[in-house]
């Protein structure tokens, strides 16, 4: 089976700063994978270059078909089929929780009002906040915001989920509720590609564990990989209960 993702020998620097030196890795259809190392790895650098939010100087990036590296590449057919969820929600505060996530089907796949409606409400369903469709962001939790816009990117059915420390700024309550959540889109055959640092996420749901050290690959296998590293790095990393 072909790879959904291939980065293959990837560099992007800024300016002197060397932040991803030769990164190779492939993630299949169905597959989750959890891309963990230290602050200044280069994890969300590598993350942000397969949905193009960054050019990278050499290498390839192939993506559900599309040539990321290429500067001709369309982002926005690239977009469609790549959802991708921050730290920060950044929802629209003005609107509320159905509304937020019917803004890009109307806008993008030109989906009528009623059609988003129905659409928002289903994927609100899918994260666990039908009851909360008609609330602002302010009347919502951190937690709950989150799903939300983890609702807001299935809203457009894509074929791959990136996910960059989308827990780091919540408290561990809430935290749980969030990785619940996406278990229980890896269990309904998601791709994700998820930066994190909670260690017994990984272990639990990973297909596959990326460790990231100075801009390379460390180290890659399977969650259990994580009780018995190879290298000295990963277990020092392991150890530091990061």
């Amino acid at each position: 089976m072909s790879p959904i993702v291939k980065l293959t020998n990837v560099h992007k620097a800024f300016g002197a700063v060397k932040v991803l030196n030769g990164v190779s890795f492939e993630v299949g259809r169905g597959e989750v994978a959890a891309v963990i190392g230290q602050s200044g790895s280069g994890k969300s650098t590598a993350l942000r270059c397969i949905n193009a939010l960054e050019t990278i100087e050499d290498g390839t990036i192939e993506v559900c078909d599309h040539a990321v590296h290429d500067p001709n590449m369309n982002k926005n057919a690239l977009r469609r089929d790549v959802g991708i969820v921050f730290q920060s929600y950044n929802l629209f505060p003005h609107l509320t929780a159905e509304q937020n996530i019917m803004l890009a089907p109307t806008c993008v796949k030109k989906l009528s009002k009623s059609a988003a409606r129905d659409l928002a409400r289903e994927v609100l369903s899918q994260v666990g906040l039908e009851a909360k469709a008609d609330h602002f962001p302010e009347q919502l939790s951190g937690g709950q915001q989150q799903r939300v816009a983890i609702a807001r990117s299935l809203a457009m059915k894509p074929k791959l989920m990136l996910f960059d420390e989308v827990t780091s700024a919540l408290d561990p309550q809430l935290t749980g509720e969030v990785l619940k959540v996406m278990e229980d889109l890896a269990r309904g055959g998601m791709t994700m590609i998820l930066v994190t640092h909670e260690m017994a996420f990984a272990r639990k749901v990973a297909s596959k564990v990326i460790y990231m050290h100075h801009g390379q690959v460390w180290e890659t296998g399977p969650g259990a990989m994580l009780e018995n590293p190879q290298t000295q790095e990963l277990r020092d990393f392991v150890g530091s209960g990061l």
